[in-house]
Protein backbone atom coordinates (compact mmCIF):
# COMPACT_ATOMS: atom_id res chain seq x y z
CA UNK A 1 0.00 0.00 0.00
CA UNK A 2 1.30 3.43 -0.63
CA UNK A 3 1.90 6.00 1.96
CA UNK A 4 -0.48 8.71 1.74
CA UNK A 5 0.91 11.76 0.32
CA UNK A 6 1.38 14.37 2.56
CA UNK A 7 -0.65 17.52 3.06
CA UNK A 8 -0.24 21.16 3.08
CA UNK A 9 -2.01 24.58 4.33
CA UNK A 10 -1.11 27.96 4.91
CA UNK A 11 -0.51 29.03 8.66
CA UNK A 12 -1.41 32.89 8.77
CA UNK A 13 0.26 35.29 11.54
CA UNK A 14 0.89 38.64 12.26
CA UNK A 15 3.81 40.34 10.70
CA UNK A 16 5.44 44.16 10.74
CA UNK A 17 5.00 46.45 7.79
CA UNK A 18 7.89 47.71 8.93
CA UNK A 19 11.22 46.67 7.18
CA UNK A 20 13.41 44.55 9.27
CA UNK A 21 17.36 44.89 9.56
CA UNK A 22 18.57 41.01 8.89
CA UNK A 23 21.78 39.26 9.18
CA UNK A 24 22.09 38.36 5.69
CA UNK A 25 21.38 41.35 2.66
CA UNK A 26 21.25 39.01 -0.11
CA UNK A 27 19.17 36.07 1.72
CA UNK A 28 18.68 34.15 4.50
CA UNK A 29 21.10 30.73 3.10
CA UNK A 30 24.16 32.60 2.92
CA UNK A 31 26.62 34.66 5.37
CA UNK A 32 27.31 37.96 4.30
CA UNK A 33 30.52 37.28 5.44
CA UNK A 34 32.79 34.90 3.53
CA UNK A 35 33.55 31.86 5.74
CA UNK A 36 37.11 32.73 5.09
CA UNK A 37 37.00 36.21 6.54
CA UNK A 38 35.04 34.69 9.24
CA UNK A 39 38.21 32.03 10.21
CA UNK A 40 39.99 35.47 9.64
CA UNK A 41 38.35 37.36 12.44
CA UNK A 42 38.24 34.68 14.66
CA UNK A 43 41.57 34.08 14.64
CA UNK A 44 42.44 37.96 15.09
CA UNK A 45 39.78 37.57 17.81
CA UNK A 46 41.26 35.09 20.13
CA UNK A 47 44.69 36.43 20.13
CA UNK A 48 43.38 39.65 20.88
CA UNK A 49 41.82 38.23 24.33
CA UNK A 50 44.61 36.39 25.11
CA UNK A 51 48.19 37.34 25.69
CA UNK A 52 49.58 39.70 26.37
CA UNK A 53 46.37 40.95 27.19
CA UNK A 54 45.24 38.39 28.85
CA UNK A 55 41.39 38.03 29.69
CA UNK A 56 41.07 34.80 30.19
CA UNK A 57 44.05 34.07 31.89
CA UNK A 58 43.30 36.55 34.43
CA UNK A 59 39.71 34.88 35.00
CA UNK A 60 41.48 31.57 35.17
CA UNK A 61 43.63 32.26 37.95
CA UNK A 62 41.75 34.85 39.93
CA UNK A 63 37.75 34.35 39.49
CA UNK A 64 36.46 31.62 40.96
CA UNK A 65 33.56 30.19 38.40
CA UNK A 66 30.13 30.98 39.36
CA UNK A 67 28.37 27.87 41.14
CA UNK A 68 25.15 29.63 41.65
CA UNK A 69 23.83 32.26 44.18
CA UNK A 70 23.12 29.61 46.85
CA UNK A 71 26.48 28.15 46.84
CA UNK A 72 27.82 31.84 47.17
CA UNK A 73 25.15 32.18 50.20
CA UNK A 74 27.00 28.90 52.22
CA UNK A 75 30.24 29.33 51.37
CA UNK A 76 30.17 33.44 52.25
CA UNK A 77 28.25 32.03 55.83
CA UNK A 78 30.97 29.12 56.45
CA UNK A 79 33.81 31.66 55.63
CA UNK A 80 32.21 33.79 58.46
CA UNK A 81 32.05 31.60 61.20
CA UNK A 82 35.66 30.75 60.68
CA UNK A 83 37.67 32.40 62.93
CA UNK A 84 41.30 34.03 60.73
CA UNK A 85 44.90 33.19 62.59
CA UNK A 86 45.92 36.61 63.84
CA UNK A 87 48.50 38.12 62.21
CA UNK A 88 47.62 36.68 58.73
CA UNK A 89 48.08 38.36 55.59
CA UNK A 90 45.39 38.24 52.81
CA UNK A 91 47.16 37.82 49.60
CA UNK A 92 45.23 40.27 47.18
CA UNK A 93 44.83 39.05 43.74
CA UNK A 94 46.35 41.21 40.74
CA UNK A 95 44.50 44.04 39.22
CA UNK A 96 41.91 43.22 36.35
CA UNK A 97 43.87 43.51 33.13
CA UNK A 98 42.61 46.98 32.08
CA UNK A 99 41.54 45.44 28.23
CA UNK A 100 38.39 44.11 30.36
CA UNK A 101 36.89 47.57 30.88
CA UNK A 102 36.90 47.70 26.91
CA UNK A 103 34.96 44.09 26.45
CA UNK A 104 31.73 42.80 27.19
CA UNK A 105 30.48 39.08 27.32
CA UNK A 106 27.36 37.84 27.48
CA UNK A 107 23.73 38.58 25.95
CA UNK A 108 22.68 40.23 29.00
CA UNK A 109 25.74 42.93 29.17
CA UNK A 110 25.46 44.07 25.71
CA UNK A 111 21.71 44.19 25.25
CA UNK A 112 21.16 46.48 28.06
CA UNK A 113 24.24 48.51 26.88
CA UNK A 114 22.98 48.77 22.60
CA UNK A 115 19.71 49.24 24.54
CA UNK A 116 20.91 52.64 26.40
CA UNK A 117 22.99 53.86 22.72
CA UNK A 118 19.59 53.63 21.13
CA UNK A 119 18.24 57.13 22.22
CA UNK A 120 21.31 59.73 22.21
CA UNK A 121 20.24 62.43 24.73
CA UNK A 122 22.85 65.17 22.30
CA UNK A 123 22.20 63.65 18.81
CA UNK A 124 24.79 61.40 18.70
CA UNK A 125 26.14 58.56 20.24
CA UNK A 126 28.68 58.48 23.42
CA UNK A 127 31.69 57.91 21.91
CA UNK A 128 33.53 56.96 24.86
CA UNK A 129 31.18 54.64 25.45
CA UNK A 130 30.16 52.69 22.62
CA UNK A 131 30.61 49.49 20.59
CA UNK A 132 32.98 49.20 17.28
CA UNK A 133 32.60 45.91 16.88
CA UNK A 134 30.09 42.77 18.20
CA UNK A 135 30.52 39.26 17.48
CA UNK A 136 27.72 36.68 17.94
CA UNK A 137 28.79 32.70 17.70
CA UNK A 138 25.42 32.40 15.72
CA UNK A 139 26.33 28.82 14.87
CA UNK A 140 26.36 27.79 18.68
CA UNK A 141 22.74 29.19 19.29
CA UNK A 142 19.13 29.37 18.71
CA UNK A 143 18.11 32.47 15.95
CA UNK A 144 15.97 32.94 18.94
CA UNK A 145 18.74 34.44 21.11
CA UNK A 146 20.68 36.53 18.00
CA UNK A 147 17.64 37.69 16.19
CA UNK A 148 17.48 41.56 17.77
CA UNK A 149 20.90 41.97 17.09
CA UNK A 150 20.75 43.18 14.11
CA UNK A 151 17.80 45.49 15.12
CA UNK A 152 19.59 47.09 17.97
CA UNK A 153 22.92 47.26 16.51
CA UNK A 154 21.33 49.34 13.47
CA UNK A 155 19.80 51.86 16.10
CA UNK A 156 22.18 52.41 18.23
CA UNK A 157 24.50 52.94 15.02
CA UNK A 158 21.75 55.58 13.52
CA UNK A 159 23.61 58.88 14.02
CA UNK A 160 27.15 57.78 13.75
CA UNK A 161 29.14 58.00 10.68
CA UNK A 162 29.48 55.20 8.53
CA UNK A 163 32.92 54.44 9.30
CA UNK A 164 32.12 54.66 13.13
CA UNK A 165 29.28 52.73 12.76
CA UNK A 166 28.90 49.27 14.91
CA UNK A 167 30.21 46.46 12.62
CA UNK A 168 27.92 43.41 13.75
CA UNK A 169 30.41 39.45 12.76
CA UNK A 170 28.05 36.79 13.04
CA UNK A 171 29.78 33.79 13.29
CA UNK A 172 28.29 30.84 11.12
CA UNK A 173 30.11 28.15 12.72
CA UNK A 174 30.20 27.08 16.08
CA UNK A 175 33.00 28.59 18.10
CA UNK A 176 31.01 29.34 21.48
CA UNK A 177 33.73 27.21 22.96
CA UNK A 178 36.98 28.24 21.65
CA UNK A 179 35.58 31.70 22.50
CA UNK A 180 34.85 30.76 25.97
CA UNK A 181 38.45 28.77 26.34
CA UNK A 182 40.56 31.78 25.24
CA UNK A 183 38.11 34.45 27.54
CA UNK A 184 38.06 31.58 30.46
CA UNK A 185 34.33 31.21 30.47
CA UNK A 186 32.43 27.43 29.95
CA UNK A 187 30.50 29.15 26.77
CA UNK A 188 30.43 32.50 25.24
CA UNK A 189 27.52 33.66 23.04
CA UNK A 190 29.04 37.29 22.25
CA UNK A 191 31.65 39.36 22.65
CA UNK A 192 31.10 43.22 22.11
CA UNK A 193 34.54 45.76 22.32
CA UNK A 194 33.70 49.32 22.79
CA UNK A 195 35.51 52.02 20.69
CA UNK A 196 39.13 53.40 21.49
CA UNK A 197 39.78 49.57 23.58
CA UNK A 198 43.62 49.71 23.34
CA UNK A 199 44.95 47.65 20.57
CA UNK A 200 42.25 46.99 18.78
CA UNK A 201 43.48 48.69 15.56
CA UNK A 202 44.44 45.31 13.70
CA UNK A 203 41.11 43.92 14.26
CA UNK A 204 39.09 46.81 13.36
CA UNK A 205 40.79 47.38 9.99
CA UNK A 206 40.19 43.79 9.35
CA UNK A 207 36.41 43.83 10.51
CA UNK A 208 35.74 47.00 8.79
CA UNK A 209 36.94 46.16 5.33
CA UNK A 210 35.34 42.21 5.53
CA UNK A 211 31.73 43.58 7.05
CA UNK A 212 29.62 46.21 5.53
CA UNK A 213 27.29 48.13 8.74
CA UNK A 214 23.61 47.23 9.61
CA UNK A 215 21.21 48.58 7.01
CA UNK A 216 18.59 50.11 9.10
CA UNK A 217 15.72 51.41 6.39
CA UNK A 218 12.93 50.67 9.12
CA UNK A 219 14.26 53.49 11.41
CA UNK A 220 13.64 55.25 8.65
CA UNK A 221 10.12 54.55 8.08
CA UNK A 222 8.87 54.15 11.42
CA UNK A 223 9.58 58.32 11.86
CA UNK A 224 7.72 58.91 8.73
CA UNK A 225 4.09 59.94 9.98
CA UNK A 226 2.18 57.68 7.30
CA UNK A 227 -0.04 55.05 8.77
CA UNK A 228 0.86 51.13 7.84
CA UNK A 229 -2.04 48.99 7.81
CA UNK A 230 -1.72 45.71 9.67
CA UNK A 231 0.48 43.13 7.46
CA UNK A 232 -0.31 39.45 7.95
CA UNK A 233 2.13 37.02 6.92
CA UNK A 234 1.93 33.34 5.43
CA UNK A 235 3.83 30.33 6.12
CA UNK A 236 3.12 26.96 4.27
CA UNK A 237 3.56 24.17 6.55
CA UNK A 238 2.93 20.10 6.55
CA UNK A 239 0.12 18.59 7.92
CA UNK A 240 1.08 15.18 9.38
CA UNK A 241 -0.95 12.50 7.85
CA UNK A 242 -3.38 10.44 9.91
CA UNK A 243 -1.53 6.42 11.45
CA UNK A 244 -3.21 3.76 9.56
CA UNK A 245 -4.12 0.80 11.70
CA UNK A 246 -2.98 -2.51 11.18
CA UNK A 247 -5.09 -5.42 10.59
CA UNK A 248 -3.70 -7.00 14.07
CA UNK A 249 -4.91 -3.10 15.78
Amino acid sequence: MAAPSSKKRLVHHLDTPFSTSSWCMADFCRPVISLDDQDSILELLCQYAYPPLPIGQHRRLHIKPSKGKRAARREKKTKMQLDEPSGSVKIQPPPVPELSASVDVGFNSITEKLGSLTQPSDGTAHSDKRYSMIFVARGSQSPAFNHHFPQMVAAASRYLPDKEKIRLVGFSKPCSERLGSVLGIPRVSSVAISAHAPGADALFALVQNTVSPVESPWLDEAACATYKPTRIGSVETTIGTKRVKSEKE
